[in-house]
Formats: C-alpha cells, sequence, structure tokens
C-alpha cells in the first residue's frame, strides 16, 4: 500500500447532513417561486436521493409524476433556471447558519492540514454551493485548504459514475492508492471505488443508513468528537476509539 498523501471529501450529507434541512426546502422555495406546485416532503426527498445532481433529479420527478411543463423554451433551460433559483436559496440558508458542519469534521481537516495532508472535495453539487457551506462554516480562507474542488458539471457523468473522483485524482497527480474518500452514500462508495480508491471511510445519515457499504472500509455513524463518540454502523475496519484523528486514518489506509 502506498503512502497516505490526501484525503478526498464528498459534500452533501458528508461534512454537513445538508439533504432534509437544506437543499430539500431551497428545491419547494424554487418551486413556490415559479408557481409549481410540487412539494418535496421529507420521505419524497428520500426517494429522489436515488439520482444525483439536481437538474437530474427535478427530470426524474417530472418524468415519475408525468408532468409536462408549459413553458416558453425549452424545458432543459428552464429545468436549468430554476436549479440556478434554488441554489439561490440554498447559498441564503447557508448564510443564515442553517446547516452545520457534522460532529468531528472541523476538527480533522485541522489535524489533516497541520501534519501536511493534501485536501480536496469530488461532489455532484455545485461550485456555488460548496461555497456557501464550506465559507458559512469555516471562513472564506478555508476555500484555500481544498487543492482541487471537483464539482457539479465538471464531468460528463454524476456520481455512481467515477468521473469526478478520476478527474481529481487527475489534477491531483495522485492514484487511487494515495487517498481516502469520505463518503455518505452508496452511489458515492461506487464512484470512489470504481476510480481505483482502496480506502472509503463512510458516515452514515439517516437518509443512507440502509445502503449498500460493502466496498467501504469501514461504515460509521460519524466522525466523532472527544464528547460525542463515532461508532461502527458494520463489522468491517478499526475501532475508531471514540473520534476519528489522522492517526486512525493512517491505519485505516494501512488496513
Amino acid at each position: 500500500m502506498a503512502e497516505l498523501e490526501a484525503l478526498i471529501f464528498d459534500v452533501d450529507g458528508t461534512l454537513a447532513d445538508t439533504e432534509r434541512d437544506g437543499h430539500r426546502p431551497a428545491f419547494n422555495r424554487a418551486f413556490s417561486d415559479a408557481g409549481l406546485d410540487w412539494d418535496w416532503s421529507p420521505e419524497t426527498y428520500g426517494e429522489l436521493l436515488t439520482v444525483t445532481g439536481g437538474k437530474e433529479r427535478m427530470r426524474f420527478h417530472m418524468e415519475r409524476e408525468n408532468i409536462e411543463l408549459d413553458v416558453d423554451g425549452d424545458v432543459a433551460d428552464y429545468i436549468a433556471g430554476l436549479h440556478a433559483a434554488k441554489t439561490e436559496h440554498y447559498k441564503a440558508m447557508m448564510a443564515d447558519g442553517v446547516v452545520p458542519l457534522r460532529p468531528g469534521v472541523e476538527r480533522l481537516l485541522n489535524e489533516a492540514r497541520e501534519r501536511g495532508f493534501r485536501l480536496a472535495i469530488a461532489t455532484t453539487t455545485t461550485p456555488e454551493n460548496v461555497t456557501a457551506l464550506v465559507t458559512n462554516t469555516l471562513g472564506a480562507e478555508a476555500m484555500d485548504w481544498f487543492e482541487v474542488i471537483g464539482a457539479g458539471d465538471l464531468v460528463p457523468a454524476k456520481k455512481p459514475a467515477p468521473d469526478i473522483y478520476t478527474w481529481v485524482l487527475e489534477k491531483m497527480g495522485l492514484k487511487g492508492d494515495q487517498v481516502i474518500a469520505f463518503e455518505d452514500s452508496g452511489h458515492g462508495v461506487t464512484s470512489a471505488a470504481d476510480a481505483g480508491i482502496d480506502s472509503i471511510l463512510v458516515t452514515t445519515n439517516g437518509y443512507t443508513v440502509e445502503q449498500d457499504f460493502s466496498r467501504a472500509s469501514v461504515v460509521l455513524d460519524q466522525l466523532g468528537e472527544a464528547d460525542d463518540s463515532a461508532s461502527k454502523q458494520a463489522d468491517k475496519g478499526p475501532d475508531p476509539a471514540g473520534f476519528v484523528d489522522v492517526d486512525y486514518l493512517i491505519s485505516l489506509h494501512q488496513g
């Protein structure tokens, strides 16, 4: 096994539990602004999360519900406009501090930086959403912590396709056995694993806890803090003994 060089983080559900109380209400506000009677409940949104990407999720909703929009111009352009409006609502919510980082995230990022590890992001969400979350939870300077930010439509296919992880690895000049990927979903694990990443740490959330994580290295409920212990959700990988730190990651990577 090559030496661990970098940590690559998914965003939604991994850095912060953004889906239920961030993206979902932002979508609903955009729909209301547009005069649409769509209202995605927490349960409905959980079903829609099987589709990655906000524009793709709206298209799936339309197909599933047999919705035909009567709009001027191209439907794809209309959906893109809806998505842009949703992003503005999401950014405003992040500025209001609606969604905090998950336990242990800020602590681990700071320790990793102090110990010289490279950081990157690999996500299907838009660059604007990444910036909104990071700057409003860690500060504007934190954007510079991440050497590479792979986000949005930079690649042809979104997770579970490996494209975004492959793109990030290429930009960093690294191979899959030199990094750890942090994910929260089965699609994310598939994406990282198919990009050749050997070490994958999962922190589950309410939407993903029952998903297939058979290709992950370890599955936890969170990264943990000194006073808020992490626990394993599957019988694989080392025990975090309270919380995930850099020494734990090195042990995980070495197998």
